[in-house]
């Protein structure tokens, strides 16, 4: 990983998903005088899976079929 001119770096997805770091989220900056660390500003809930499915919210594309259609077939009927 390397910091750009601007001093940002990209956190890698898996590690951003595991720590709940979604768009949007607020985060601190700690240095010890040895390691810089990164975690969700203090008193920020991990809401973040609700955030989630705000985000993903009527993107699925069912090509026409109803609801009835997609459990039916998730049953095997």
């Amino acid at each position: 990983m390397r910091v750009t001119s601007k001093g940002q770096v990209t956190i890698p997805i898996d590690i951003r998903e595991k720590a709940g770091l979604l768009p949007n989220t607020d985060v601190e900056f700690n240095y010890d005088g040895n390691v810089v660390t990164v975690s969700r500003k203090s008193g920020q809930k991990a809401g973040t899976r609700l955030r989630m499915v705000e985000r993903l919210r009527g993107t699925a594309h069912t090509g026409g079929l109803s609801t009835d259609d997609i459990m039916a077939m998730t049953r095997g009927e």
